[in-house]
């Protein structure tokens, strides 16, 4: 059956990013030291048409987590790390020609946009009727398979408050922000239960 599903590494002090993000510094100040446990893996660089030499434990968590994807949401921020109206000249994100994703990916705005079509399967859509409308969506692509929420935090956050993320897949990565995007910030987390699946060291 079909998930709702995010996915996402976070500092052992519960951030995503670091402060200062920007177009040039997207995962913030020492947002980098997070994810250095992901980009030598060949699940990680194959998916961007990389030569990937590292295959362990953490190759397969990052293999099986795409595997059953139909379809990704993200927000605006995620994207460009922008705000406002998109320009004469748009930026295409921050992953090339050749995005990792490979399904169709819902954008969540406030300023519309054509869609943008990618190599490898990828093609941005960029979604201005809220939370619901992107999602309605994006199970519509992707069928039987699950959809992902890729975040950023924010766009965690309000499917959260929602009640429609079914599961949450945490990389807890040994490293101190100090500041930044926390992700579990302003959640009213009363009506939130979760039961723990399962617990993986690598």
């Amino acid at each position: 059956m079909s998930k709702v599903v995010f996915d996402i590494t976070m500092s052992l002090d519960g951030f995503i990013a670091g402060p200062n993000d920007s177009v040039g510094n997207p995962l913030g100040d020492g947002g980098e030291r997070l994810h250095q446990w992901v980009y030598g893996l060949d699940s990680w660089r194959e998916r961007q048409g990389e030569d990937g030499s590292e295959r362990n434990r953490d190759a397969e968590i990052v293999e099986e987590a795409f595997r059953n994807v139909g379809a990704t949401i993200m927000g605006r921020r995620m994207f460009s790390n922008g705000e406002g109206p998109w320009g004469d000249v748009p930026f295409e994100g921050h992953w090339g020609a050749n995005p990792p994703y490979h399904v169709p990916v819902f954008v969540l705005t406030h300023h519309a946009r054509v869609p943008l079509p990618m190599d490898g399967g990828t093609t941005f859509t960029f979604v201005t009727g809220g939370i619901e409308s992107a999602l309605q969506q994006a199970k519509a692509a992707a069928g039987d398979k699950d959809v992902s929420l890729a975040g950023g935090a924010e766009i965690i956050r309000q499917y959260l408050r929602a009640g429609l993320v079914d599961e949450l897949q945490m990389h807890i990565a040994p490293v101190l922000l100090g500041g930044g995007n926390r992700l579990f910030d302003h959640i009213d987390s009363g009506h939130i239960e979760l039961e723990s699946i399962r617990t993986i060291e690598s």
